[in-house]
């Protein structure tokens, strides 16, 4: 008799959306691979595209080691200020920082298999990139509507994922994947979120030599520094100038938050994942970027709390 031989499992990963504390999904996959889980097929949405596209591409250890190291002035250095087009931030600079954690290349010719969802701005559908250029589907999919500017891309205006799709099961699932594991950022955070004082320093330095400047060197020196009095204006806007005053993206992120927490809940209801992985970092800020070492130990952490959870799981499979 041939002894039949049951094929393992797909493994799927799916990286929902939350800002700052998506760094966590940096951990959560680390810790995965330490008790010998590495999902084959991966799925972003928001800051989950970022992370998985450098998954995908066997770039997330650089990853850890630039988030680690970010720095608030680093943050403001690669926010490129927008008065029109739809939002504060136009994005063009962040793609510049995406390209040195993540190489750009075709999402198809991607070692692992990826997806990202971005979100129809004029119908609400959720659009689902599979091939094409990385760069410009994360673009898409990070476009948090009212801060970041959002992209038009084969005649259509997408924005973030995160508004019709904050954790991608489906598009994971619609790839091949056996087994989701699914990682929720948003289903302690309504109303807990902290606000970091954040003040921008964004002055210059315009010292000359008024014997040595022309009077064109003059005026475009006095714009300057016009522009940079309103982008410390609007900065202080964006984020909030104390702790007491929300800023633009603390109320619309945690808007956006609380829509999302109870889509995820829906879509999870009709299309649930085969585990939730659902790091605790309620307390962790929208726009702390630079606390990554805290949100990554909370992946990690989030993973051995589910370990038992998780080793059962597979062992169905085998």
């Amino acid at each position: 008799m041939i002894e039949q031989v049951t094929p393992q499992p797909k493994i799927g990963i799916a990286l929902g959306s939350g800002s700052a504390r998506g760094w966590a999904h940096i951990g959560v996959i680390q810790e995965l691979a330490k008790i010998g889980i590495v999902p084959e097929i991966v799925a972003g949405s928001s800051i989950g595209a970022i992370v998985g596209a450098a998954y995908a591409s066997n770039q997330l250890d650089k990853l850890d080691s630039w988030v680690r190291l970010l720095t608030w002035k680093e943050i403001f250095n690669y926010i490129d200020i927008s008065i029109v087009g739809g939002g504060f931030i136009q994005g063009e600079k962040l793609l510049e920082l995406a390209r040195t954690c993540i190489e750009e290349d075709s999402i198809e010719s991607l070692p692992r298999q990826f997806g990202m969802v971005a979100t129809e701005l004029d119908t609400g559908r959720e659009v689902w990139f599979q091939d094409g250029s990385i760069l410009d589907a994360l673009r898409a999919s990070i476009a948090l509507p009212g801060i970041f500017t959002p992209i038009k891309i084969n005649g259509r205006w997408l924005v973030d994922g995160g508004l019709s799709n904050p954790v991608p099961v489906s598009l994971c699932r619609a790839m091949g994947a056996d087994v989701v594991i699914a990682v929720n950022l948003n289903g302690d955070i309504v109303g807990k979120h902290n606000r970091k004082q954040i003040k921008p320093n964004t002055s210059i330095d315009n010292k000359s030599n008024d014997n040595e400047t022309t009077l064109l060197e003059r005026v475009t020196s006095q714009l300057k520094n016009s522009l940079h009095e309103q982008k410390d204006i609007l900065l202080s806007r964006l984020f909030g100038d104390s702790l007491d005053s929300p800023g633009l993206f603390d109320v619309t992120a945690s808007s956006i938050n609380i829509m999302q927490d109870r889509l995820t809940r829906s879509r999870m209801a009709g299309d649930p994942p085969d585990i939730i992985l659902s790091p605790r970092l309620s307390e962790l800020g929208l726009m702390e970027f630079d606390q990554a070492a805290i949100a990554i130990n909370e992946g990690r952490a989030c993973v051995q709390r589910m370990r038992p959870a998780l080793e059962h799981l597979l062992e169905g499979y085998t």
